[in-house]
């Protein structure tokens, strides 16, 4: 019994160990997809202000930022910059992008994790109620919903609620914004400002300001959440079906167990893995959509910023947000890859 424990031990180790290491070329990689395509574009200032600066006062400021130098001379030392933290300096106001990336990134990574909530509330139910009632009305009904609120435009959704709970419609939920200003200001006031509303909210110990928080998330959270649920629907009715068809689900049925029991805990555990080995990819595409989202609900997260960077032609914030959530998503696919081999020790192996 030891001798098993020592080798699942090891074989975990090594696992994380090739994985880990595998952090380090994915990052690399990624960077440089970012920074080549903005340097085929153009520098930043020629970009920028190129059409309104005489063309020797456009050489004299591309000398001075280090744009007339070899490209590969500007990739080596955006990477050493990179790997020191410093992703540059947004010319459209004067911020450092790690700033940028920590205080804003705070109101994306808060959306994300209302999204993910969402998500599951609705995902994981409706797709074990579909597994359950195959190929019967309710697996149709659900199985057209997944697919409805997957394909529908996150900003068409996120347009649609604003219309139908927003001022205009029910008038019953905000459609802007993380919080009040009120709410902002009070928290404030007593010192809390970890840049997560939710865990200022919660510090505060006042449901008057907790409420504020939750009700400005709900909408931008169903939003982008109703589509990963989409995914999460199919992706736990087909693996639960599959399930139920094993050998040891039909013992446990010809033993006489109850169905309900079979499905929640002979099937659904082994069901779940699947949706763990994609969290990394869905994490990733949910950052993408929570652009579309946060621009919707001018939720001035990431998202939101990276839209104004774009609008105002400031390419060196714009690389510098990129390269960031990429690092992230590096980082997010690495620790997947842990959760998934401590959910399934076959995937050590």
């Amino acid at each position: 019994m030891a001798t098993k424990q020592r080798s699942n031990s090891a074989a975990l180790l090594r696992y994380l160990g090739v994985r880990l290491a595998l952090v380090i070329p994915t990052a690399l990689i990624l960077v440089t997809l970012v920074f080549c395509p903005m340097r085929v574009i153009g520098d930043p200032i020629s970009a920028k202000l190129g059409g309104e600066l005489t063309p020797d006062e456009l050489v004299r400021r591309r000398e001075a930022a280090g744009y007339n130098r070899p490209i590969l001379v500007q990739y080596f030392e955006y990477l050493g910059n990179v790997v020191r933290g410093d992703f540059g300096i947004a010319s459209k106001d004067n911020r450092k992008i790690l700033d940028v990336v920590l205080t804003n990134g705070a109101a994306t990574v808060e959306l994300v994790c209302w999204s993910l909530i969402i998500a599951f509330l609705v995902g994981i139910p409706l797709g074990r109620l579909a597994a359950r009632y195959h190929d019967r009305l309710a697996d149709v009904t659900i199985r057209f919903f997944a697919v409805l609120v997957y394909a529908a435009p996150v900003f068409f959704l996120g347009l649609v609620l604003k219309l139908i709970f927003g001022a205009h419609g029910l008038g019953v939920l905000p459609t802007s914004m993380r919080v009040s200003r009120t709410t902002e200001l009070a928290l404030a006031d007593l010192g809390y400002d970890s840049h997560f509303m939710i865990v200022d909210a919660l510090r505060s110990g006042q449901w008057a300001y907790i409420s504020d928080v939750l009700r400005h998330a709900i909408l931008p959270a169903v939003a982008l959440g109703l589509m990963e649920a989409g995914i999460f629907i199919r992706l736990i009715r087909i693996n639960l079906l599959e399930t139920l068809r094993t050998d040891y689900v039909v013992a446990a049925r010809a033993r006489g167990v109850a169905e309900r029991r079979v499905v929640s805990k002979h099937a659904f555990r082994n069901a779940l893995i699947p949706v763990v080995t994609v969290m990394g990819m869905e994490i990733a595409l949910m950052l993408c959509g929570a652009i579309l989202t946060e621009t919707t609900f001018e939720w001035p997260g990431l998202g939101y910023a990276l839209s104004q960077y774009l609008l105002a032609r400031d390419f060196v914030a714009v690389q510098g947000i990129v390269t960031a959530i990429a690092l992230v998503v590096a980082v997010i696919s690495f620790l997947i890859d842990v959760i998934n081999a401590l959910v399934d020790p076959r995937v050590r192996y």
